[in-house]
């Protein structure tokens, strides 16, 4: 699937999960180049794609991976037998449908992994149905709730967050086109919006819109905000106008609804996550030793219950390395637990870095980097960003006798990787910071 957040998107995804199909969401602003590896690596039997979104899966179609391809609504510009439109009746014939077990797979939601190349978390009917449990639970939702749906349907904080749950409880969920801060500020009003998730950059672009001074909110009853970490300044707009605004935290490999920081602590622990959801067994480890933390020490969040994922995608040394024999999901973030039990993200094990909400992995520009002709080294670290809550910055040398400016590096990135994945910031030195095996030392760059 290839679309930005369309009703038809639910359509696949309850008709994937009713015949025991996979769905597997593709993230809109990938270029050509790596829509084909995931094709490749998930081998898919039909594409559907949404008509604004044509002249990249044309491209697509031009590498003849995918035998059946299926426009979104009426109109496509392709005109042969190999493309048919979603509103056609393609058979008559009676689908059979199976017996769905928990443990069968629904989504396929890709992520990074540690050598920078994308993994396929595979979400089975299990993980999707109790996280939805959870989460009514946990943050007590009620048939009566109201949200507009910031995050993208290719994320699983599009579909688990609150898409799912809402769904399932019979409450009310508004289809939202690309982020627009005033727009939003309009639904939330017109719809009279009861809860509102997003990251913390779209939090900062609400704010900061002419409308935001003159708006009460007086539908909602929490502001959420997930994907990275949010600055206080940032809640404490929201504060003003005396509604609650809070972070949360989760992953696609679990849940992603993990945590529940009740209303009476939020400006108490204005950092914390808050307490476990229901069925959700907790560790906190030390990396060197594996044995568990006391209270006030920081180690790896391990987390346990039945909202986690099956393994990634014909990737079993990378499932193993993240699933523990007996049920624990390594998160690979690090946190710390206060004298009360409340929870607090100090930061990432992995180098990956979080911007606007998109995972964001070193790794993989790297790679590219290191094939430009002029390049010797390059190393991509996160840095804060008042905006993003994150972005890049690239080191670079060169190789004897080669000049760079960082605008022609920005370029060449920006035909071979999307948009939000090219470092903001680029800086040339003579040397890198090197280790005795001639391991390049981030944190001395950091």
């Amino acid at each position: 699937m290839f679309s930005t957040n369309r009703i038809e998107c639910l359509d696949l995804f309850l008709a994937t999960g009713k015949i025991g199909a996979i769905l597997v969401p593709f993230n809109i602003r990938l270029s050509t180049q790596e829509l084909e590896y995931l094709i490749k690596k998930t081998s898919p039997s039909i594409f559907f794609y949404e008509p604004r979104l044509e002249e990249k899966a044309l491209e697509v179609k031009e590498t003849n991976l995918i035998k059946k391809n299926v426009v979104m609504g009426n109109k496509s510009i392709l005109d042969d037998t190999t493309t048919q439109k979603m509103t056609e009746k393609v058979s008559s014939s009676k689908v059979e449908r199976p017996v769905i077990n928990f443990e069968d797979p629904h989504l396929i939601l890709f992520t990074g992994g540690t050598t920078g190349l994308p993994k396929g978390a595979v979400i089975p009917h299990r993980l999707i149905f109790w996280n939805s449990v959870n989460t009514i639970l946990s943050w007590s939702l009620t048939p009566e709730d109201i949200q507009p749906l910031l995050f993208p349907l290719f994320h699983t904080g599009g579909w688990n967050v609150l898409l799912v749950p809402f769904y399932h409880l019979g409450a009310k969920t508004i289809l939202m086109g690309d982020f627009d801060p005033e727009e939003t500020i309009k639904v939330i009003e017109r719809e009279k919006s009861t809860v509102v998730i997003g990251v913390p950059t779209m939090f900062h672009a609400m704010a900061n819109s002419p409308l935001f001074k003159e708006t009460n909110f007086n539908s909602v009853k929490i502001f959420i905000s997930g994907g990275a970490p949010c600055p206080v300044a940032i809640m404490e707009r929201y504060w003003a106008k005396n509604k609650p605004f809070k972070m949360g935290y989760g992953l696609t490999e679990v849940g992603p609804n993990n945590f529940y920081l009740p209303e009476k602590e939020i400006k108490k622990r204005p950092t914390s996550v808050g307490l476990p959801v229901f069925h959700c067994d907790t560790r906190i480890i030390d990396t060197k030793t594996n044995h568990d933390v006391k209270k006030g020490d920081v180690g790896e969040l391990l987390l346990k219950g039945p909202h986690i994922f099956s393994g990634y995608w014909e990737e079993p040394e990378e499932t193993r390395k993240t699933i523990e024999q007996d049920g624990w999901v390594h998160t690979g973030d690090l946190v710390m637990q206060d004298e009360d039990g409340f929870y607090y993200i100090v930061g990432r094990r992995k180098e990956m870095y979080i911007s606007g909400g998109e995972n964001i992995f070193p790794v993989e520009i790297e790679e590219i980097l290191f094939k430009h002709p002029a390049v010797d080294l390059a190393a991509v670290i996160g840095v804060p960003d008042e905006k993003w809550g994150e972005v890049g910055k690239a080191f670079l040398t060169l190789k004897q006798g080669n000049s760079l400016k960082p605008e022609e590096i920005r370029k060449y990135l920006a035909t071979k990787l999307a948009k939000y994945k090219v470092p903001k910031y680029f800086e040339i030195r003579d040397s890198l910071p090197l280790s005795a095996t001639g391991k390049i030392l981030k944190r001395e760059l950091k």
